[in-house]
């Protein structure tokens, strides 16, 4: 039981720290770079890569014995568009500012790295409660990248966090934070970061 238990732990982790999708396997790059202007559309963007991310390794655990090589991918894929298309669908309805501002990054989810390597690497492979303990880990482990990412160039681009103003009267916001280039020094530092902590840990 101790050791089925530190295998869970071990698994969920992984995707926070060991095998984060974005420090360590660099996967799910485009919606990384793309939405992370502010806190708000990172952090929808993240729940959305969960609920698609637990979802389809439900199904792709639960149909893995099924599964014909020639048609595995096919099948992830009609999955993974599947819950897609509900959480779009999902945003449309209910936060349709939130949902034109994501654009097309949002329906982009069904062609994600991060998405169809679960499916191929955990889900496909294991029991149903392993494929979603994994998933949770990976998906908020990609989650917490995009909103620290999307905290940082929010407040040096706005003096705000989640919209309230956090910086001091004549801060001078850094617009560059707003456009691509913010986003591509902003993780290339983290990820310089990361590698140093990890380098000395090691």
């Amino acid at each position: 039981m101790a050791n089925k238990t530190i295998s869970i732990g071990k698994t969920f982790m992984a995707g926070i720290w060991d095998e984060n999708p974005v420090f360590r396997l660099l996967l799910g790059m485009c919606p990384t770079l793309a939405v992370t202007t502010a806190v708000k559309p990172s952090l929808t963007m993240g729940l959305s890569v969960i609920f698609v991310l637990v979802c389809s390794n439900v199904v792709v655990s639960l149909m893995r014995n099924l599964l014909k090589p020639h048609l595995r991918i096919l099948m992830f894929t009609l999955s993974i568009a599947t819950f897609v298309t509900i959480a779009d669908l999902f945003l449309k309805a209910f936060m349709p500012i939130m949902s034109a501002e994501l654009g097309p990054y949002l329906p982009l989810i069904i062609v994600n790295c991060l998405i169809i390597c679960r499916a191929e690497a955990c889900a496909s492979k294991n029991g149903l409660f392993v494929s979603i303990i994994d998933a949770f880990g990976m998906g908020i482990g990609f989650t917490l990248v995009l909103c620290v990412l999307g905290g940082i160039r929010e407040l040096l681009a706005t003096g705000a966090i989640f919209e309230i103003p956090v910086m001091w009267e004549n801060f001078v916001p850094w617009q560059a934070m707003r456009m691509p280039v913010g986003a591509f020094v902003t993780l290339g530092l983290m990820l310089g970061i990361v590698n140093l902590i990890t380098g000395k840990k090691a």
